[in-house]
C-alpha cells in the first residue's frame, strides 16, 4: 500500500471521527465530558468496549503470539471472565452507590487523601505506559508498512495522531467515545472476518476438512498442565487472567468511565455480561487467525514473526487488496480505539483526583488544559519508546508492566472493600512504591533459584504484598465507620 492510499484512508476516516464529534457536542459541560451525562445506551457501550480492550495489542500482537505460546492465551482469556464477573458484582455495585465520577475517589473517602491521590498516580502512570505501548505499535508499523520508505518521521506521524484523538474528543469526551469506539469496533471485527475468510480459502480449508486440518497443526495445544514452573501453566494463566481482568479492567479509570456513563446499576451489569461474551469470542477468533497466519506465512515461506507476522501476510503474500485494505482499515481503527478513551480517562482523573478542578465556567476552562497536556506526555512517551522497545512482544511487555503498577490500586481496592481497617495515610505512598520493588525481587529470587516463573500471577503477588503492608500500617488505629451509601456523592468539577 502506498503511502498517499494510507493517508487518504486516515484522512476519510479521521473526518467521519470528527463530524460524529460534531454532531455529538450540543452539550460541553463536564458532566458531559466525564461521564455523558449518564445517558449512555448499555448495548453501544457493550459493544464498544471490545474496540477499547482488543485494540491495537490484541489486533497485532495475540495472532504472531502463536507461534511461540500456541493457544495457551484461552486459558487467560477464560480467567477474564470470572474477572469481569467480579466486577459486576462487587464493584460496579459499589461505584454506583458512591455516584462516582473518578473511582479513586472511594480510595480518598476510604483511606485519606495520600491514598487518593496515590491510587490516581498509579493510574496515570499504568495508563499513559499502556496507551503509549499501544499507539507506538501501531505506529510503528503503519511505518513499516509505507512511512518509513518516505522517510517520514516518527514523531510527526505520532503528533499527527495525538492531535487528531485530541480534536474530536476535546468538547464531549466520553460522549463522542462511546460512538465513536462502537465504529472502531465494526471495522477492526469486519478486518478480523474478511482475514480470516481470505487466508483459509487460500489454505483450501472447507467445513469438510477442518478438524483434520486443525489437529494436524503444531501450534493448537490449549491447556497446559505439565510444567508447573512455566509460565504458561493453566493455574498461572487462569487466575493471572482474573486478577488482570479485575485490576486492568474494574480498578481502571477508563474502562469503569464507560460503564459509569450508563443510566442505572442494572444497564451497567448487563453491558459487563454482553462485554464479557463478546470479547471471549473475538479473542479466540484472533488467536485462530494467528493459527491460520502460521500456516499460511510456513508453507508460502513468509519469513515473519511475533508483532509482524498478520501485516507481512496482509501486505507481502500477494493474496489481494481487499486483505491488505481490511488489514490497514482495521489497523487505523486499533490505533484509535484505546487511544481515544485513555486521553479522557486520563483527564478525567488528573481534573478530579490530582488537580481538584473548580465547577462551572473555570472547570471547562482548567479540563481543557489538561487535556491537551495530557495528550502531549503521551506523544512524549510514544516517541521514547520507539527508541527503546525492539523486539519484545508488546503484549507481554504490556501485561507484566500491568502487574507491577496495577498490584497497589489492587490491594487499595481490596482492603477498602474487604476489610473495616484504617490504614496511616501518610504511610501509603511509600507502601505503593516499595511493593513492585519487592514483588520483582521475588519473582527474579524464585526464577533464579527454583526455576519458577510467576507469570502473570505477580498481579496477584504484589496486590498481596501491598495489602499485608496496608494491614500491617493500620494496627493500633480505630476500627472505619462505614458511610451509607447516600451520604457520599462525586461531581467534582461538572
Amino acid at each position: 500500500m502506498g503511502a498517499f492510499t494510507l493517508a487518504t484512508a486516515l484522512f476519510l476516516y479521521l473526518g467521519i471521527l470528527f463530524t460524529i464529534s460534531q454532531l455529538l457536542a450540543k452539550s460541553k459541560s463536564n458532566a458531559t465530558f466525564f461521564r455523558a451525562g449518564n445517558k449512555a445506551p448499555w448495548y453501544l457501550v457493550a459493544f464498544g468496549m471490545i474496540g477499547a480492550t482488543l485494540s491495537g495489542v490484541t489486533y497485532i500482537s495475540v495472532p504472531g503470539w502463536v507461534q511461540h505460546t500456541q493457544l495457551s492465551y484461552v486459558q487467560m482469556v477464560l480467567g477474564y471472565g470470572l474477572g469481569y464477573f467480579f466486577i459486576a458484582s462487587v464493584l460496579l455495585p459499589l461505584y454506583y452507590k458512591k455516584n462516582l465520577v473518578s473511582i479513586y475517589t472511594y480510595i480518598g473517602e476510604r483511606f485519606g487523601n495520600a491514598s487518593h491521590k496515590t491510587a490516581a498516580w498509579f493510574f496515570v502512570i499504568s495508563r499513559l505506559a499502556g496507551t503509549s505501548f499501544r499507539l507506538f505499535l501501531v505506529l510503528k508499523v503503519i511505518h513499516w508498512i509505507a512511512l518509513d520508505a518516505l522517510e517520514f518521521p516518527f514523531w510527526l506521524s505520532a503528533a499527527v495522531a495525538l492531535f487528531s484523538i485530541w480534536l474530536y474528543t476535546q468538547k464531549t469526551g466520553i460522549k463522542t467515545i462511546i460512538y465513536t469506539d462502537t465504529l472502531q469496533t465494526v471495522c477492526m471485527l469486519l478486518s478480523l472476518g474478511i482475514a480470516i475468510y481470505i487466508i483459509g480459502n487460500s489454505l483450501r480449508i472447507d467445513s469438510s476438512t477442518l478438524l483434520t486440518w486443525w489437529q494436524q497443526q503444531p501450534n493448537t495445544q490449549v491447556f497446559f498442565w505439565d510444567d508447573w514452573n512455566s509460565s504458561q501453566h493453566f493455574v498461572k494463566q487462569f487466575f493471572g487472567g482474573v486478577f488482570i481482568a479485575f485490576a486492568m479492567t474494574g480498578l481502571d479509570q477508563e474502562m469503569m468511565q464507560k460503564n459509569l456513563s450508563c443510566r442505572s446499576l442494572k444497564e451497567a451489569q448487563k453491558n459487563m455480561l454482553w462485554f464479557t461474551l463478546a470479547l471471549i469470542l473475538v479473542t479466540i477468533s484472533f488467536l485462530v487467525l494467528g493459527v491460520l497466519l502460521t500456516a499460511y506465512s510456513s508453507t508460502h515461506g513468509l519469513h515473519a514473526t511475533g508483532d509482524y507476522l498478520f501485516g507481512v501476510v496482509a501486505t507481502k503474500s500477494g493474496l489481494g487488496t481487499v486483505l491488505t485494505a481490511a488489514f490497514v482499515l482495521g489497523l487505523i481503527a486499533a490505533a484509535f480505539s484505546s487511544a481515544d478513551s485513555s486521553l479522557t480517562s486520563l483527564t478525567t482523573s488528573i481534573s478530579i483526583d490530582l488537580w481538584r478542578i473548580e465547577k462551572g465556567a473555570n472547570g471547562i476552562k482548567q479540563r481543557k488544559k489538561i487535556h491537551i497536556s495530557t495528550a502531549l506526555v503521551l506523544w512524549l512517551c510514544i516517541v521514547t519508546f520507539y527508541y527503546f522497545i525492539k523486539d519484545e512482544s508488546v503484549i507481554k511487555q504490556l501485561l507484566l508492566f500491568a502487574g507491577y503498577t496495577y498490584g497497589p490500586l489492587l490491594g487499595l481496592f481490596l482492603m477498602g472493600i474487604y476489610t473495616k481497617r484504617k490504614v496511616r495515610d501518610s504511610w501509603v505512598p511509600s507502601i505503593c512504591i516499595l511493593t513492585p520493588v519487592f514483588s520483582y525481587l521475588i519473582v527474579l529470587g524464585a526464577k533464579d533459584m527454583y526455576g519458577f516463573d510467576f507469570g502473570f500471577l505477580v498481579l496477584a503477588l504484589n496486590g498481596f504484598l501491598t495489602l499485608l503492608m496496608l494491614h500491617l500500617s493500620g494496627i493500633g488505629l480505630p476500627v472505619y465507620q462505614r458511610t451509607s451509601p447516600g451520604e457520599s456523592t462525586s461531581k467534582s468539577g461538572e
